[in-house]
């Protein structure tokens, strides 16, 4: 198993304004996150333009979406986007695409455009990957079917169990994604996400995921620290994001790991 260091990553798709968009973009950098990733939601941001403008705000901070929803966009539209930014930010966007979030459906119909099949948008995802260059790749999977494609054309899986799951949930995931990726599973960077994190998180987030699962990290900074460096040396998962509205909450574990 190839353990990458630990990178961070902070999801937020929301801001009343620019400059509270563009500020929280450079909180991310100075408290040491490698990311800043925007979800593809009509309750959000547009994530493409929203990476754009965090780009403007920073110098080393990297930009992504988390996740493009197949459906919404053509595998052309995608990559003309995606090569936009690459340009744009001098290579610091990242690609991040999925079949769609719970809820995603209705989104798709309020944009007027067809959902489609399990089948049709996990093949809209691989014609995306094509016709991409250039940029990093990040795909969200759980199921097999995606798995299989991620394990064949990403450079970056993110296991999406829901936060309450057991870690052994995710070990069953990561099981079925190195049985399918062969020779390749050392090649790919394991990322999981934290739905709550740090060591005195919001209260409004626990009350809504709970205090238990995989995606829920509290404790003392050594705590939190010792559970990510055991999932990496078990599991390969070395990038880890969290909700945006923890990033205060769980720097120190940042500062401790990030590049570790």
């Amino acid at each position: 198993m190839n353990h990458l260091p630990f990178r961070f990553g902070a999801v937020a798709g929301q801001a009343p304004d620019a400059a509270s968009w563009t500020g929280l973009a450079r909180r991310a950098e100075r408290l040491g996150f490698a990311t800043l990733l925007v979800p593809d939601t009509i309750a959000t941001l547009s994530p493409f333009t929203a990476a754009a403008v965090a780009a403007t705000a920073t110098t080393t901070l990297r930009v992504g979406t988390y996740v493009v929803s197949a459906p919404y966009r053509t595998p052309e539209a995608v990559a003309w986007e995606a090569a936009t930014l690459h340009t744009l930010t001098g290579g610091r966007f990242e690609l991040g695409l999925g079949a769609g979030r719970p809820g995603a459906e209705q989104d798709a119909a309020a944009l007027g455009v067809r959902f489609g099949t399990p089948g049709q948008r996990i093949e809209r995802i691989s014609r995306t990957i094509d016709a991409v260059k250039n940029v990093r790749v990040l795909v969200a999977a759980a199921g097999t079917k995606l798995l299989r494609l991620a394990a064949r054309k990403a450079d970056t899986v993110a296991i999406g169990v829901p936060p309450h799951h057991p870690e052994e949930q995710v070990a069953a995931k990561l099981d079925e994604l190195y049985e399918l990726a062969g020779d390749r599973y050392d090649d790919l960077e394991l990322s999981m996400n934290l739905a709550v994190a740090g060591g005195e998180p919001p209260g409004r987030l626990l009350g809504r995921f709970g205090r238990t699962g995989s995606g829920i990290l509290t404790g003392t900074v050594d705590e939190m620290a010792d559970v990510l460096r055991r999932r990496r040396d078990r599991l390969g998962i070395s990038y880890v994001t969290v909700n945006a509205q923890c990033m205060d909450a769980f720097a120190p574990v940042v500062e401790r790991l990030a590049g570790t």
